[in-house]
């Protein structure tokens, strides 16, 4: 059966509706007293957004919604009248000495005549003269009309009494469960609020975006995943209380409410979204309701762009009262003394603000959304109880600022009622500092800091300075680099960042080991997830058939239609797969010639690979056959073709395995009714083939095509871009947007995971060297004249890409992408493959798009980052980037300056990837192959801790850091003459280029001195230890001299043994 019915919670609850209707002495179920019988009528589904309580209650009581269904309580029985469908679900109550006894009614359906079921319910009622129901319900369908008809007929009518207040009651105090389902719902609302609204507002204003309410509010709605589409597990993943949600139970309880100075503000629950632009200015508000399994959870925050003081002074009291009603709202407290002490409150600190507070303070909360009977009001004498739920919201409307703009404030939350006070559960951005963002007014700052003196901070804003709170954020061209390195520059912070970026990396790495243990818990005894080699079958020919016919003169043939060699055994056409065959090899012995074939069998050593699987390794192998011929030229021929084939088929199993992640992708489908938008004159990397000419970009319903001037087209669909980028061609020579895929697809004869859409930012009408418009002018004035055409072309640029990049966003629809800019104010420099680029962190990656090839790494997918090389004296250090699926191979950025060192740790820190670091390069292959054998005994042993802690922790002693360099590297060139070469072997995994460089720019700077004062130096040191009578212990001390490149050993030799320990360090 599809529907289970949890009996024992029905019976549970039902007990209580029992229970509470023999205690109707108590205020809150004082309704009823004096009822013969209740009623819990539900007819058609309605189109009501809020849930009816009739609705409610059946939910609380069997777990799901059931249509057309009268429930009716009577003194010691429960009887229901439904169809036959739900009768069948509703037999499953029907149990052995059952706590309360069950009888079903079956309606009878139209065909089938009469309906005599209502008549057959009231008799078994008998005699009813006070029923309870919820009367002002509207309910509408068949049973409702038959039920109603049944009353008058044959039960007289009788008086039916509003019981809304007193079910509101039995639902409002929460068992466990429900408990449990109402702090799920507070962490998701709370998560989607921090993790996206906040950060998704913080992005608009700093971008200084256009976006209207309406459509903030979809992209809001569409990270819970509807129609198909999955959560967005890049928000969801980022709250631990999460991880084992069924996100199928999860819904909005209704669409986020965002208002600002455009839309106007309303203060009621679930208030339309405005089609209006969003404001840069002033107060936004925003709400979000989520329900999970029927239990619904409220949070609402304010934020301010350039707050002033007095709004700063009233959201601080906002926070305050909201705090002080908190430890009002307890058990015994009366809803109307909740109200009243805040209306008090408010009173005796700011008077003036008591005519713009809302007329309640929140309500009652659970299946119901809004339990109108408990409202927090001045009128409302319900009581209070422990295990209550309910939605605290203060707010003020109507308020003024400086310039007589209106705005409204409001805090809400969804709080538990405790004994002595309620605590929260909706959790995050709500302190000061995380909705107040400040504006950088970036002239006024550059004009300043002419003026002040050299201590005083360039970057922080006016407006921040006259805010008390120094962490509010700043909004502005500089925000992250505000944010993440000069929070503080009017003071010496590097102790404080050192121990803050410490005590964060703690907790990070604590994290991922918490996690990495929870990921791999169910991989115990099997290989980790991760499929292990199998043997594939091949198949040369279905049966004797199939054979060729040269096969008939019993010589070896090679079959290249078939990948196949035939060779004649004791008389039989023997046929091998290619893919069989190992190699051949041919020996000239005197007059004869002899050809070996090799095959693959267990046992055989294949370099660094792992030796071929096979389907029984216990089987008995061929391992090679060898024939004899006078004919060497027909065997000469036959190793070769043999020799080709194997190349040939090597080649084909490559490109096969290069192109198993590409996808094939839907058709396009082309915008109708209007020509589609479209950005003109652009070229696209990776190029297609001919001759270079630019084309055009086109917008359509779920995709974007590029039109190349000789025919071609490239279609690229929104549900196959990972990430957008704009990037702006400030300083450079392109203006960019460059999608990267989720999965590849064919480009030309390649395939390609990024797809680049460019113009080049130079001016080819103008001619720099004096010809045409420049042979007539002369001076300044026409370098002044050009340099103002240069700036307004790229600014242009620049509009018109980014204006196209937010097309394609808004185009996206349920996909929601989002165009990423990257921060060139935390660039830095490194070589992530062949040559040193610029690597420009976004805000959810690290990319590198101007030169090809690019780089694009999810900050998301990242486990640890491993920073290697690092040691007193090298110039340049390394970064590893291990990410969470441990198949993917490290991603490896080399050769990166060292004064950037303190730049990156704070990158990292600040977008919450843990770090490690040390003094050598990893062999990382090796590393994630024995990660990869059991990841879960991995985590066991420590995760990453033997990386060597984190790269914070550079509080080390001195003695600390040559243990580590010596357990790597302490062994002198003399003691392991070839250790280059194994070094090379075990610990380089393609960092050469890096190493060469860090230790060829060191050799520059110490040898100072040519050639042949090196060698008069190194001469003259000799016979002084001659003279001195050590001559024989240096000369066995020294290594022996190979040529003039030992002399820059011996000119750095000088200072007492400091060069060995260089070299060391260095190596």
């Amino acid at each position: 059966m599809s529907v289970q019915l949890n009996v024992q919670q029905f019976y549970a609850r039902a007990s209580q509706v029992f229970s509470s209707w023999n205690s109707h002495k108590l205020t809150e179920f004082e309704a009823l007293a004096g009822l013969d019988a209740l009623q819990i009528l539900v007819g058609d589904p309605g189109d009501d957004e809020m849930l009816r309580k009739s609705t409610a209650l059946q939910t609380w009581l069997l777990g799901y919604e059931f249509p057309l269904t009268l429930m009716v309580f009577a003194k010691e029985k429960i009887y229901f009248l439904c169809s036959s469908s739900k009768a069948k679900i509703l037999h499953q109550l029907e149990i052995p000495k059952a706590p309360i006894p069950i009888e079903i009614f079956i309606m009878a359906k139209a065909k089938d005549g009469p309906n005599e079921a209502p008549k057959q319910l009231a008799e078994a009622l008998g005699s009813v003269k006070r029923l309870g129901g919820l009367p002002k319900e509207q309910q509408t369908g068949k049973i409702v009309d038959d039920w109603n008809k049944t009353l008058e007929e044959h039960l007289g009518k009788p008086e039916v009494v509003d019981i809304a207040a007193a079910i509101g009651s039995i639902m409002a105090i929460k068992d466990e469960e429900e408990l449990k389902n109402v702090r799920t719902a507070a962490h998701l609302s709370s998560t989607l609020m921090t993790h996206q609204l906040a950060s998704k507002l913080e992005l608009i204003l700093d971008r200084q975006s256009t976006i209207s309410h309406e459509s903030f509010s979809k992209q809001l709605e569409s990270r819970l995943g509807s129609e198909g589409k999955e959560p967005d597990m890049r928000i969801w993943s980022k709250n631990k209380h999460l991880a084992n949600v069924d996100f199928s139970s999860a819904e909005l309880t209704f669409s986020p409410v965002i208002q600002s100075r455009n839309s106007g503000y309303d203060l009621r629950v679930a208030a339309e979204p405005s089609t209006e632009p969003l404001a840069h200015k002033g107060v936004v508000l925003g709400t979000i309701s989520i329900r999970y399994k029927g239990y619904s959870a409220h949070v609402s925050r304010t934020f301010f762009v350039d707050p002033s003081k007095e709004q700063e002074g009233i959201y601080s009291f906002v926070l305050s009262l909201q705090s002080e009603l908190l430890s009002k709202l307890r058990d015994g407290t009366s809803a109307k003394d909740v109200y009243a002490h805040a209306i008090s409150y408010i009173k005796q600190k700011k008077p003036e603000l008591e005519k713009h507070f809302t007329k309640n303070v929140g309500f009652g909360m659970g299946i119901e959304y809004r339990d109108s009977s408990y409202l927090l009001s001045p009128k409302n004498a319900r009581q209070v109880k422990a295990g209550m739920i309910f939605n605290l919201s203060i707010g003020f409307s109507d308020l003024e600022d400086k310039d007589g703009n209106k705005y409204a404030m409001l805090v809400s939350d969804t709080v538990k009622v405790g004994q002595e006070k309620a605590v929260c559960l909706t959790e995050g951005t709500k302190a000061t500092d995380e909705v107040m963002f400040f504006f950088q007014d970036e002239t006024n700052s550059k004009s300043k800091s002419k003026a002040d003196s050299p201590t005083k901070s360039k970057s922080k804003p006016a407006s921040a300075k006259k805010v008390a709170s120094p962490n509010g954020k700043l909004v502005g061209s500089k925000v992250l680099r505000n944010k993440t390195r000069q929070q503080s520059a009017d003071q010496d912070v590097s102790a404080s960042t050192l121990a803050r970026i410490t005590a964060h990396q703690k907790e990070l790495h604590a994290q991922r080991l918490a996690d990495g243990l929870d990921r791999f818990a169910d991989d115990e005894g099997d290989t980790g997830g991760k499929e292990r080699k199998t043997w594939k079958r091949f198949q040369s020919y279905k049966g004797d058939a199939a054979l060729p016919k040269e096969v008939d003169s019993m010589r070896i043939h090679v079959d290249r239609r078939n990948m196949t060699i035939v060779v004649p055994v004791h008389g039989f056409a023997v046929p091998f797969h290619i893919n069989t065959i190992k190699n051949v090899s041919k020996l000239d012995e005197g007059e004869f010639t002899y050809l070996r074939i090799n095959f693959q069998s267990p046992g055989q050593l294949t370099g660094r690979k792992e030796d071929t699987p096979f389907e029984d390794p216990d089987a008995t192998f061929i391992r090679s056959l060898t024939y004899r011929s006078a004919d060497t030229i027909h065997f000469d021929d036959l190793a070769k073709q043999i020799t080709e084939l194997k190349k040939e088929a090597n080649k084909r199993e490559q490109e096969k395995k290069a192109l198993a992640d590409v996808v094939e992708q839907a058709e396009l489908i082309e915008i109708k009714g209007r020509r589609p938008t479209k950005l003109p004159e652009v070229f696209v990397r990776p190029a297609l083939d001919g001759k270079r000419l630019p084309g055009e970009v086109e917008i359509h319903s779920n995709g974007i095509r590029y039109l190349g001037a000789g025919g071609q087209k490239i279609d690229i669909l929104y549900s196959n871009i990972k990430h957008l980028f704009f990037a702006p061609c400030d300083n450079e020579m392109l203006v960019i947007v460059h999608c990267h895929l989720k999965s590849p697809i064919i480009i030309g004869k390649r395939k390609s995971k990024d797809v680049q859409f460019y113009r080049e930012a130079s001016d080819v009408q103008f001619d720099e060297t004096g010809n045409r418009k420049r042979k007539y002018r002369y001076g300044d004035e026409d370098e002044i004249e050009l340099e103002q055409n240069e700036r307004k072309r790229r600014q242009q640029l620049n509009k018109e890409f980014k204006h196209f990049a937010e097309k394609i966003a808004e185009a996206s629809g349920p996909e929601s992408l989002e165009v990423d800019i990257p921060f060139r104010e935390l660039e830095f420099e490194g070589v992530p493959f062949r040559t040193n680029v610029k690597l420009q962190p976004t805000t959810d990656c690290l990319v590198q798009l101007f030169d090809p090839p690019f780089l694009v790494v999810t900050l998301s997918e990242i486990e640890i980052a491993s920073l290697e090389r690092v040691q007193f004296g090298l110039k340049q250090f390394d970064l590893i980037f291990i990410f969470n699926d441990f198949s993917k191979t490290p991603q490896h950025i080399n050769s990166i300056p060292t004064k950037q060192l303190d730049s990156v740790k704070e990158w990292l820190d600040s977008v919450e990837i843990p770090m490690a670091e040390g003094p050598v390069n990893l062999n990382w292959g090796q590393i994630m192959k024995t990660i990869n054998e059991n990841p879960l005994e991995f985590f066991r042993e420590g995760g990453w801790t033997f990386l060597g802690g984190t790269a914070a922790g550079s509080d080390k002693s001195g003695s600390d850091e040559s243990d580590t360099e010596s357990e790597f590297e302490g062994e002198s060139e003399d003691e392991l003459p070839s250790s280059s070469d194994s070094e090379e072997s075990e610990f380089d995994d393609g960092s050469d280029a890096s190493e060469d460089e860090g230790s060829g720019s060191e050799l520059d700077d110490d040898s100072g001195d040519d050639w042949d004062t090196l060698e008069k130096k190194a001469a003259k040191s000799d016979n002084k230890a001659r003279e001195t009578g050590h001559g024989h212990d240096s000369d066995s001390d020294r290594p022996k001299k190979k040529g003039p490149a030992k002399a820059p050993a011996k000119g750095s030799g000088k200072g007492s043994g400091k060069a060995p320990a260089k070299a060391n360090g260095r190596r």
